[in-house]
């Protein structure tokens, strides 16, 4: 194998791997306090999750997105919408809309945007935000 084959594959690799272990870091970095939430969502065997996750408010208005690969949390909410959301220790229900391409998406993309760091390190994920609609007050 030539050289700059080996060479090349050796950067694809490592950087691969810096993906793999970064986001398998999460569960431990996972900040717990400040603009942060807790969602609770329902697999498809009725088992519940909670997954902590930076809360972006805007409008009144509360958003979260996946940004990185590991994204079992997102699906589940498409699946089964109806989620549990902790703010600040206090609990409510709510109903997550997905936001699909165009201008809301465009937006938030914008006013919440990622550095060029954050997405490389994370390996330039697509990013898909939900809107967190209110059920019932929190508290």
């Amino acid at each position: 194998m030539p050289r700059p084959v080996k060479v090349l594959l050796f950067v694809a690799f490592g950087y691969i791997g810096l993906i793999v272990a970064f986001e398998s870091m999460l569960g431990i970095i996972q900040p717990d306090a400040g603009t942060v939430l807790t969602i609770t969502t329902t697999d498809d065997t009725g088992a519940q999750h909670d997954r902590v996750l930076a809360r972006m408010e805007e409008g009144g208005r509360i958003y979260v997105s996946a940004n990185h690969w590991p994204r079992a949390w997102y699906r589940q909410a498409l699946t089964h919408p109806d989620v549990e959301v902790s703010i600040e220790g206090q609990r409510g229900e709510y109903r997550a809309v997905p936001i699909e391409d165009g201008a809301e998406h465009e937006r938030l993309d914008r006013e919440f945007a990622h550095p060029f760091l954050f997405k490389f390190i994370t390996g330039f994920p697509p990013r898909h935000f939900l809107r967190l609609d209110p059920k019932s007050p929190v508290g």
